[in-house]
This record gives C-alpha cells, sequence and structure tokens, in this order.
C-alpha cells in the first residue's frame, strides 16, 4: 500500500509564512510539548532527586541520604532537601553545611517544621 502524497495540502496553513515566523511557530510548538514536562518536573521529586541536590551542595552520600530519610519522615520532602537546609541555615544564621550536618545528625527537625509550618501544607 503506497501512501498518497499530501504535503501540499498539509502544509497550506504554513505557506505563506515567512522564515521568522515559521521559526516563532516552531518555538510555540515546541514550547506546548515540553510544558507538561517542566511542570510535572517542578511539582514532583524523588529522594533519589533530593540526595543528588544535597551531593552537589557538598554533603557526603550518607549525610545526604539521613538528610531525605528525615525530610520524607516528616512528609517535607516536597519542600526539596536543599531548600531546607538553605533555610535553615539562613534562619539560623549559620553555614549551609553546618546546617545540614544537624540536619544529618537528626537535630534541628522541629525548627524546620517551623520554618514551613509542618508538612507539605
Amino acid at each position: 500500500m503506497k501512501r498518497e502524497d499530501d504535503f501540499q495540502e498539509r502544509r497550506k496553513h504554513l505557506a505563506n509564512l515567512t522564515e521568522e515566523e515559521l521559526e516563532q511557530r516552531f518555538w510555540e510548538l515546541a514550547e506546548q510539548i515540553v510544558n507538561p514536562l517542566v511542570d510535572l518536573a517542578y511539582k514532583n521529586t524523588s529522594p533519589s532527586i533530593e540526595r543528588s541536590v544535597l551531593l552537589r551542595m557538598g554533603f557526603s552520600s550518607l549525610e545526604a541520604n539521613s538528610i531525605v530519610n528525615g525530610a520524607v519522615e516528616r512528609g517535607l520532602l516536597g519542600k526539596g532537601a536543599g531548600n531546607l537546609v538553605y533555610r535553615l541555615a539562613k534562619e539560623k544564621d549559620m553555614s549551609i553545611r553546618d546546617a545540614g550536618l544537624a540536619l544529618s545528625e537528626d537535630t534541628m527537625w522541629e525548627d524546620v517544621i517551623d520554618i514551613f509550618k509542618g508538612g507539605e501544607n
């Protein structure tokens, strides 16, 4: 079975567009395709993603794992583990490293809960 060539028919709505207009149309359509993926990434996370963020902030694998586990236990993972560390450090006027170490040693979690008004809400 051979497909009928209907290219000229399908391109009629694009025929009168300039090169710049075609490029703009391309980027508009690309954005429509990508927006749901960006939205999904923005609204969702996982323990492995959060551990990865903490590793890039300079924490060891064991420290990152402990912080992420503490965030999961307290329903705070959706806030972002790196964000928890950062906000604690900012609020308590301490270094990011010290804030993260405190959380990895299972201390100062009540302060974090207070900062975020508890859990996912």
